[in-house]
């Protein structure tokens, strides 16, 4: 059945335009991004077998390689779904949040760093109240001192007029444990944080998500 094939009432475009986009269940609301489906499946059928096969948690963690495998997707539609999880993650943690604990410090980098399969080092930074500033990744690839360097660290945080940072990075292995270097890196960054009066308040791991 095509799309035009459903009765008007039916299809998700007009039920948002009438009724509001929160009426959409999951399948429909990837059925208006998506727009189209492929030979044989209409979008709607196409987003309900996403849904049903994947679930949102782990469709929202695929690659776009691993996308473009799914029957049906090609790069055009890989890109749309990867673009629309991607944009969800940055909308919920766009507003200014306060970091009191640990706890927060994870609740805050686990949605953007447990999907990434290699390992990325990235600083939070803080204001006079632990308001979150902004964060951002110094670098991708195995932790070690040549790729994580006070200097890329403490220039962002200067520029930004930070008053403490927050270090944080990912084991996509899933293991949270800090290695040897993990602990040397942590300690050699809070020594030259003293240097320019901008404290490290924490060094926090985050483990990665388990793929099928």
């Amino acid at each position: 059945m095509r799309i035009k094939d459903i009765a008007l009432e039916n299809q998700p475009r007009y039920r948002l335009e009438k009724k509001g986009v929160n009426v959409l269940s999951d399948a429909e609301v990837i059925a208006v991004v998506l727009q189209s489906g492929s030979c044989g499946e209409n979008v709607v059928d196409m987003s309900n077998r996403l849904i049903a096969t994947y679930g949102l948690e782990k469709l929202s963690s695929l690659s776009l390689n691993e996308l473009q495998a799914i029957k049906g997707i090609g790069p055009a539609k890989a890109s749309q779904i990867l673009a629309l999880f991607e944009l969800s993650r940055r909308c919920k943690y766009s507003a200014k949040r306060q970091i009191t604990s640990p706890q927060d410090v994870y609740e805050y980098a686990y949605p953007k760093m447990a999907h990434l399969e290699k390992e990325h080092f990235m600083v939070i930074l803080l204001d006079t109240k632990n308001n979150v500033i902004k964060d951002e990744v110094i670098s991708i690839g195995t932790l070690n001192s040549t790729l994580v360097h006070p200097r890329e660290i403490f220039r962002t945080a200067i520029k930004e007029n930070a008053n403490a940072v927050i270090l944080v990075h990912n084991h996509p292995s899933g293991d949270c444990t800090p290695s040897d270097e993990d602990e040397e890196i942590t300690e050699r960054l809070k020594e030259a944080g003293e240097v320019l009066n901008i404290k490290v308040l924490d060094s926090v791991v985050v483990g990665g998500e388990k793929r099928a």
